[in-house]
């Protein structure tokens, strides 16, 4: 369900969402800046407590990391980033109401079924901001707006 509110009273939670990709750049030794600052977003999303992500993209993120970086993570090295970077901010589990908000939006919208889940659980969440690469910057879906940190 979304949240809404009357026009005198602000909205903004200061939670953002982190997509997949950003998680993934933090590995990326071919492309400095963008591992650079996916790094500062993700320490910004621990250190404040508004960072959110879903589950979808801890699996996303294992699914690359374990099978198609350049040298894939180690077992141990995972359930060591999953205990101190997505422990934190694992905040929206899969549920029939995520599954149906994310039918409701592809419905509405050219996203594909998986950006759909993406948009569907940072409004869930109650975030401001989604960063990604993968959607358009400055899209707008009701008070969640799209950035993509890398421009």
């Amino acid at each position: 369900m979304q949240a809404t509110t009357s026009a005198g009273t602000s909205s903004m939670s200061d939670r953002f969402f982190l997509d997949t990709n950003i998680f993934v750049y933090t590995f990326d030794k071919a492309a400095p800046a963008k591992a650079q600052k996916a790094t500062e977003l993700i320490r910004k999303a621990i250190a404040t407590q508004k960072g959110i992500v879903s589950f979808q993209v801890v699996q996303e993120f294992f699914n690359v990391a374990l099978r198609r970086f350049a040298q894939p993570m180690r077992l141990a090295d995972a359930e060591q980033y999953l205990g101190t970077v997505f422990r934190p901010l694992l905040a929206v589990q899969s549920s029939q109401a995520l599954y149906a908000e994310a039918l409701r939006l592809q419905s509405q919208s050219w996203l594909s079924w998986f950006d759909s889940i993406i948009v569907s659980a940072a409004i869930q969440a109650q975030c401001d901001v989604l960063f990604s690469e993968d959607l358009q910057h400055g899209q707008r879906f009701g008070s969640l707006r799209v950035t993509n940190p890398f421009l």
